[in-house]
């Protein structure tokens, strides 16, 4: 029997697809994004064997497509001034080429596979309309054995109820209905959060179930949004005036790939003034965890990324911290110093060790996090000290994970003494207050031991 599938498609124009999702992506990110759609799905089409069309509009730019579809795929433009008409002529012209079972799909659904095409096409041998809906209230695919017009008269369409009111229109017919599963589509940024958390958890399975992984689906997808997800890094400062030059110069190559904002507890020296006008700064009471949360407020990344002003960068920032989100919701760098002594190694070992194995990361570590969960959170805890552990903590009776990057940030280490001895005993203070905290003694009091050395 003729099968075809009719894949109903804009032509991926910048600035006329995907608009919905402006300004989280810009006009010609949109179009990539349409066109790694257009990828996944018509790969996932071609492994079913059957015929394909692409309909699309507008007119007198199928070209576009080519690269995209290759030229054994049949083109037709769409017909019709609604979307239901335009279906409705889609299908009849299918049927006129002399086909028995057609499907006809959406391209805003990257997850699909070819299972459920296959799906579709074995339900439609023994039922006269199949249905694939959608979490919105519509659906992404629609398949017949001959054409139906009950399915597009009179709908309208853009709302919660047509895939209800479609099915009513085909029941009052008396015709039967089958249905495959639901998949998202994906029309605006909410929804990018959503195919993140899919591929994260689908990955996660995999990873404990299959040993290959290749031949993924959504994979064009997939790497465009993880490649594009917004960060956020946010800077507590005060007084740092001998820091500040530095982090600046750092976050110069970077600061029009992501978001920077300073935020400063009001210091008494010059770094306010030094502070370069292309960056947004916020003033804030004193108080790391203060500061972290009126960044984090003001912020729009999809992660943020929480850094110490006395920090070493690694290359490829940006790129390491979207690495370790595609499959974790926070990671950090871990830490190094600069120093060779024989107990700062140890304290990086130390430290790093029970990041990654106990789940504590600490500010100088380089605490990144998916924005959701942040705020999910409550953010940090606006205390004298302790806000990060007191985090960390919050993070683990959660049981959330947290990633490492390949490199890592080298911090000052400007808090230690020298000396082998007075290194020693800072590091066992240090240890001696986290104690501390841990039994319940009072946070001020503890902030006082620990006293603020800038």
């Amino acid at each position: 029997m003729k099968e075809a599938i009719l894949i109903f498609t804009r032509i991926p124009i910048p600035g006329h697809t995907k608009t919905r999702m402006m300004p989280y992506f810009s006009e010609k990110e949109c179009a990539q994004l349409h066109i790694c759609f257009l990828e996944d799905i018509v790969r996932e089409c071609q492994k079913t064997g059957r015929d394909l069309y692409v309909f699309f509009t507008p007119e007198g730019k199928q070209n576009i497509l080519f690269p995209i579809f290759g030229k054994i795929v049949k083109y037709r433009e769409q017909k019709g001034s609604s979307l239901g008409e335009r279906m409705k002529n889609a299908l009849q012209e299918v049927f006129e080429d002399g086909y028995r079972a057609c499907v006809l799909i959406g391209t805003d659904i990257p997850e699909l596979r070819a299972s459920y095409l296959e799906n579709a096409f074995e339900k439609l041998r023994t039922q006269d309309v199949v249905l694939g809906p959608t979490p919105d209230g519509g659906y992404y695919l629609i398949g017949m054995k001959q054409l139906y017009t009950a399915a597009f008269e009179n709908q309208t369409y853009g709302h919660e109820t047509v895939f209800e009111n479609t099915v009513d229109a085909l029941k009052d017919k008396n015709l039967s209905i089958a249905y495959i599963p639901r998949l998202a589509d994906m029309d605006c940024p909410e929804d990018l959060h959503g195919f993140t958390e899919r591929y994260r958890n689908s990955l996660r399975w995999r990873k404990r179930f299959i040993s290959q992984q290749r031949g993924q689906h959504s994979e064009n997808t997939r790497r465009f949004i993880l490649n594009h997800r917004k960060v956020s890094i946010i800077i507590p400062t005060y007084n740092e005036e001998k820091t500040i030059g530095y982090i600046q110069k750092q976050l110069e190559s970077i600061k029009d790939k992501c978001e920077i904002i300073f935020t400063d507890g009001g210091s008494t020296d010059r770094t306010l003034q030094k502070i370069k006008k292309e960056f947004k700064v916020i003033s804030t009471e004193k108080g790391r965890g203060c500061q972290m949360n009126a960044g984090a407020k003001a912020s729009h990344g999809d992660i943020l990324f929480f850094l110490h002003c006395d920090s070493k960068l690694p290359s490829n920032l940006l790129e390491q911290i979207r690495y370790v989100m595609k499959e974790y919701r926070v990671g950090g760098f871990g830490v190094a110093f600069a120093s060779g002594n024989f107990f700062m190694l140890t304290c990086r070992i130390i430290s790093n060790y029970r990041m990654k194995v106990r789940g504590i990361i600490f500010g100088d570590q380089g605490m990144f996090i998916e924005r959701k969960l942040f705020f999910e959170m409550g953010m940090f805890q606006e205390i004298p000290i302790m806000e990060d552990y007191q985090f960390s903590l919050d993070l683990r009776k959660r049981g959330e994970k947290i990633g490492m990057a390949p490199n890592r940030i080298y911090t000052s280490g400007r808090r230690y003494p020298k000396g082998t001895v007075p290194k020693l005993k800072l590091m066992w203070k240090m240890y001696s207050l986290r104690k501390k905290y841990r039994r319940g003694e009072s946070v001020e009091k503890i902030a006082e031991e620990y006293r603020d050395i800038r």
